[in-house]
């Protein structure tokens, strides 16, 4: 069951951005604030679901920081963030992000060949980021044995399943002016 993270989803407040309903909160925000329950809710069932028999953890900046960085407390699996700034490493890969309201450059770094690794992140909706994600660690020579996202919202999850990815979600939500509607939830 995920009761703090489905209330406070409920709880969530709405904004409009044009046509899009956008809805704000703490997993995918940090706003209001990241309370360690809810991150600590959303991790332990992660850890439920996931192959841990990975490598790395990896993860995307921004808001994929807090919920791979308490995975990777809670079972000692060392965690790669995939950042928005270019470092020049030998070995970075470029990662071209293009999502429904976005686009720009990622870079990873700290993935060898042959990395068993799990991707988790806060959010999935046009599937844009994470296509990328994946394309860019799979040539690193990655071994991708999960993905997990927390909240999914919109047609990109089931985009990627069909194109042959397993996507994991905790929740899936709809959102309109009148609030954010949970229409699964594991557990």
């Amino acid at each position: 069951m995920l009761p703090i993270l489905t209330q406070t989803l409920k709880d969530a407040p709405i904004v409009r951005r044009g046509d899009y309903h956008y809805f704000i909160h703490p997993i995918t925000d940090g706003v209001p604030e990241l309370a360690p329950a809810l991150l600590s809710e959303v991790a332990d069932r992660m850890i439920e679901l996931a192959d841990t028999d990975v490598d790395r953890i990896v993860t995307i900046e921004s808001m994929g920081i807090p919920v791979g960085t308490v995975l990777a407390m809670k079972t000692g699996i060392p965690l790669v963030i995939i950042r928005k700034r270019q470092y020049n490493l030998p070995n970075e890969i470029a990662v071209h992000q293009h999502t429904g309201y976005s686009k720009g450059e990622l870079y990873l770094n700290g993935i060898n060949k042959g990395d068993r690794v799990m991707i988790v992140d806060d959010v999935i909706s046009t599937g844009g980021t994470m296509k990328a994600v994946i394309q860019a660690l799979e040539i690193a020579g990655a071994e991708i044995r999960d993905i997990i996202i927390v909240i999914e919202r919109g047609e990109g999850a089931s985009s990627l399943r069909a194109a042959g990815h397993d996507i994991k979600t905790l929740v899936s939500v709809d959102v309109d002016a009148e609030g954010v509607m949970v229409k699964s939830a594991l557990g």
